[in-house]
């Protein structure tokens, strides 16, 4: 096909030009898509761990003040996916007071971790709950 080509005002054919504009809008539109997609599964995480130390503290609470943390740590199980519990299993911390109005202190961190080009972050989630023994 032959260019049109107008010389009296300069005026050229502009075919290509559609394919450079989306050639340099590409890349910052994929590294959007990424960047709301890793936000997105941390904060899903983040979700899933407030929503499992809730639950582990009224378990705990409602467990009175004999086996209050074990409990916890069994409603939390119960609540999480396998692979979130095989990375909170050992960053849960339980404090529970002694007698019946105590508070007792959930505390879970879900490390994160985001890679980008060009923008790396890492770091923990973490989530708390108390509740007042039953």
């Amino acid at each position: 096909m032959k260019a049109f080509t107008n010389t009296r005002f300069g005026i050229r054919d502009e075919d290509g030009q559609t394919f450079v504009e989306f050639a340099i809008v590409l890349p910052i539109l994929v590294l959007l898509v990424f960047g709301i997609t890793q936000f997105g599964l941390a904060f899903r995480n983040y979700l899933a761990i407030t929503d499992a130390a809730r639950v582990g503290a009224r378990a705990a609470a409602v467990k009175r003040t004999t086996g209050a943390c074990p409990a916890a740590r069994t409603a939390i199980q119960n609540t999480v996916s396998a692979s979130q519990w095989s990375q909170i299993s050992s960053r849960i911390t339980c404090t529970a007071g002694a007698s019946v109005g105590d508070p007792v202190t959930i505390t879970i961190q879900y490390p994160y971790s985001i890679g980008l080009p060009g923008v790396s972050a890492s770091g923990n989630l973490t989530a708390n709950a108390t509740e007042r023994l039953e």
